[in-house]
């Protein structure tokens, strides 16, 4: 059990950076691809780009999006679970408010991307959403917080970095050989498919077995929310956060020469790339916000991030473009190409009043 300590206040950029993220999720990559097919430039074609993933190897920009949000779950476990501590619930209590979540956060990403909405058993997905992915790394976490040392789980999350890359080079999949990180030649993916069956999400992408890196990415968030609460001078925390950034981005790098980045798998050097990234992000962050005091732009950033999961499944569900377009359709005549830049902000500003109005009332839906 982790020891007693003062609760601080919440850490404001925290929550812009959670914000940051979901307005990447639910505008920045509409808004990037609607301004290259109205100008359809070599920059906006770049940014485009950097708005998708790749087909296999490599990184984009937009590959920091999901490792982001599991790193920013992370971040907040210290928080989140002393506060629970400190109100001295039973572990009993304590579990099933874990295992809630874990079921909450299961269900809402079979609606969102599971087709359970569909009513159709033969279109049901049961692993392929990101929220599914922080609800194992957020319950792997959150125990090993509870009962590990943190010595213990800087172990962990080492080791789930080599369960990885051995899961991922070592076995032999039947009819193929030897695992290698390529598509349809990797151990993970021939295991998401023998247990899921028909059930599997049909893409390139693996849940089962990603697991391990799932749960190294939300320990990488949790290890950065640690730097965020100790006793440390602020100034020198957002020098710490960006010097194991810096440090996790190059090992991940040089990692990834004999063993590449990919995403699909959740490698380990893309764990380590993506978490190193996600320091930095964070540095930057709390750098501005906490430690030089400049507030007032983030509060945008915090409306959204203060209702992060709402916005996301309702992003997600709900298509805020057609709706803007039945609103704005008059506008077509006159810009053309540019009008799916102007549905998508168009949706983009229907989801922000709805998070406006939720925050400026103090509604913030939890799970």
């Amino acid at each position: 059990m982790p020891d007693n300590f003062k609760i601080p206040e919440r850490i404001m950029s925290v929550d812009a950076l959670r914000g940051f993220d979901m307005l990447m999720i639910i505008y920045a990559g509409r808004f990037f691809w609607g301004l290259n097919r109205g100008t359809d430039i070599p920059f906006t074609q770049f940014l485009a780009t950097q708005f998708s993933h790749p087909e296999w190897f490599g990184f984009h920009f937009w590959d920091i999006v999901m490792p982001l949000f599991l790193f920013v779950v992370g971040a907040v476990i210290q928080f989140s679970l002393n506060k629970r501590l400190d109100k001295d619930l039973s572990k009993s209590r304590l579990y099933r408010h874990l295992i809630r979540r874990f079921i909450i956060l299961f269900i809402l990403g079979w609606i969102v991307q599971g087709r359970l909405l569909n009513l159709d058993i033969n279109e049901f997905r049961v692993l392929c959403n990101t929220l599914q992915a922080i609800a194992v790394g957020y319950l792997a976490a959150s125990i090993a917080y509870l009962h590990l040392s943190k010595n213990g789980r800087y172990l962990l999350f080492v080791a789930c970095l080599i369960v990885c890359a051995l899961l991922l080079t070592v076995p032999q999949v039947p009819g193929v050989g030897r695992s290698m990180l390529l598509p349809d030649q990797n151990f993970a993916l021939y295991v998401d498919q023998i247990i899921m069956g028909r059930f599997d999400d049909g893409t390139q992408y693996t849940w089962i077995l990603s697991g391990f890196g799932f749960t190294a990415t939300v320990l990488s968030g949790l290890f950065a929310g640690e730097i965020i609460r100790s006793n440390l001078k602020r100034e020198k925390v957002a020098w710490y956060l960006l010097i194991i950034g810096l440090a996790g981005i190059a090992l991940g790098l040089i990692w990834g020469i004999w063993h590449p980045i990919v995403k699909k798998l959740w490698s380990s050097s893309f764990v380590l790339l993506s978490s190193g990234i996600c320091f930095v992000l964070l540095a930057v962050f709390y750098w501005v916000i906490d430690v030089k005091g400049y507030k007032k732009w983030a509060f945008f950033l915090k409306v959204i991030g203060m209702n992060a999961i709402f916005a996301y499944v309702v992003s997600n569900t709900i298509n805020l473009p057609a709706i803007s377009e039945n609103l704005l359709f008059g506008l077509e005549q006159y810009v053309g190409e540019y009008f799916s830049l102007v549905t998508a902000t168009g949706g983009f500003v229907i989801i922000y009043l709805v998070l406006w109005y939720f925050y400026k009332n103090r509604t913030f839906i939890k799970v």
